[in-house]
């Protein structure tokens, strides 16, 4: 990526929202790296001036640096103004959107980044935006020779470069990978943001539009290797982490295999497959969540109900993938895989720690590791824009803990 002379390295759009606060302290935290990105130049963005000084003076007071405020910039932009966007793009290598659901705010954002030659990240975990952003933007991107990267928090960092690091830890070739996503929820109850939870919702209730979009695409297949991962049943029993689970409804499906395809058509690797789940404890839990489950698919049918879907979250997570493939040497045709994997994401609170984590560390990837980028620009996954880099590296310093747990030939 070719860094501009510009005002601002990075600029978090959104700043005063409930997760923009966060990333913003996140990217004060960076700056004071003592590695060396105090240099980073950067500024806020949003609509009212005076809710933007407070989000700064905020993180001033919660790290101990007083003269954050005066150090950080200020853009006042709307996103439905183009040409305060276009001003706001102009000024920035990167942007940082933090502006949800992204399915009715994020188009302008990209438009106005990719019409100005900056390149932008954000942490959209809704498929149809992120698959739609691809098909509308992506030739113009790589024209521009810049990067947009979607889904870079919590969806889908550690499940889509939890799979690359799981491949790259493999004594052979990895060709199918389970993971189970298992959330340790704080004191007061598992619950989310209500921006968070409303792109969740509006995600879920807008299943029919993302086949049709995908049926309009018309890809070839990306080809199965080895032998075929079976699908578990809609409740089905963990042995190795002694606990029932569910199929995961997030964006991470969508994006590991938009990557997967992506290092298949690209870089001809051996495409993996892939299966995401959540773990939900005993039977007890699965009775509750039926029940809860019942509930939700009534609502997120129905306008009203989504507006009434709205919590806070407080938590921890670990993500624990199962791979399988074939050592070196031994044929894949007809054979069973023989040899197995198992390796693990530890983090964090997922939505507003862990994601601004890893939202930040993905820019300053993008700033710092230019070489190990995509040759050209366009829009990416995580997997596929941040495969080569250091960028799992960064996340090991910042307590996104990547690790292998076992790995044995059958």
């Amino acid at each position: 990526m070719a860094v501009r002379q510009r005002p601002f390295h990075l600029v978090v759009f959104g700043a005063s929202g409930f997760t923009g606060q966060f990333v913003t302290e996140e990217v004060a935290r960076e700056q004071m790296d003592p590695e060396g990105s105090s240099r980073l130049a950067w500024a806020v963005a949003g609509r009212c001036r005076e809710k933007l000084q407070r989000v700064l003076e905020r993180a001033a007071q919660k790290l101990g640096r007083p003269t954050l405020p005066s150090e950080v910039g200020i853009i006042i932009c709307d996103i439905t103004t183009p040409g305060s966007l276009d001003e706001m793009a102009r000024q920035a290598t990167i942007v940082l959107n933090c502006v949800g659901p992204y399915r009715f705010y994020g188009e302008p954002v990209v438009k106005a980044c990719i019409e100005n030659g900056t390149s932008c990240i954000d942490i959209s975990g809704e498929p149809q935006f992120l698959e739609l952003m691809y098909w509308k933007y992506h030739q113009k991107a790589a024209e521009k020779g810049v990067y947009i990267i979607g889904s870079s928090g919590f969806d889908s960092i550690p499940a889509d470069m939890g799979v690359i690091y799981t491949s790259n830890k493999i004594n052979g070739t990895l060709t199918a990978v389970e993971s189970f996503l298992t959330i340790n929820s704080g004191p007061e109850g598992l619950c989310i943001h209500d921006g968070t939870w409303k792109s969740a919702v509006y995600g879920f209730g807008n299943q029919n539009q993302l086949k049709k979009l995908r049926n309009q695409s018309n890809l070839k297949p990306v080809p199965i290797v080895g032998a075929k991962l079976k699908r578990r049943w809609p409740v089905s029993y963990c042995r190795e982490l002694s606990s029932y689970s569910i199929p995961f409804l997030g964006a991470d499906v969508s994006v590991v295999k938009r990557t997967q395809r992506y290092l298949h058509e690209n870089l001809d690797q051996s495409p993996v497959q892939y299966a995401a789940y959540v773990t939900v404890g005993g039977i007890t839990s699965v009775i509750k969540l039926m029940f809860a489950g019942l509930f939700f698919l009534l609502f997120v049918k129905f306008g009203i109900g989504r507006q009434l879907l709205i919590r806070i979250d407080a938590a921890s997570f670990t993500m624990t993938f199962f791979g399988q493939g074939y050592s070196h040497g031994c044929p894949i045709e007809d054979k069973k895989p023989n040899i197995r994997v198992c390796t693990q994401v530890k983090g964090p609170e997922a939505g507003y720690i862990a994601t601004p984590i890893a939202m930040v560390q993905a820019a300053m990837t993008l700033l710092n590791d230019v070489s190990n980028l995509p040759s050209v620009g366009g829009v990416f996954t995580p997997g596929a824009a941040f495969a080569k880099t250091k960028l799992i590296d960064r996340l090991n310093k910042r307590g996104l803990e990547f690790s292998v747990i076992s790995s044995s030939e059958v």
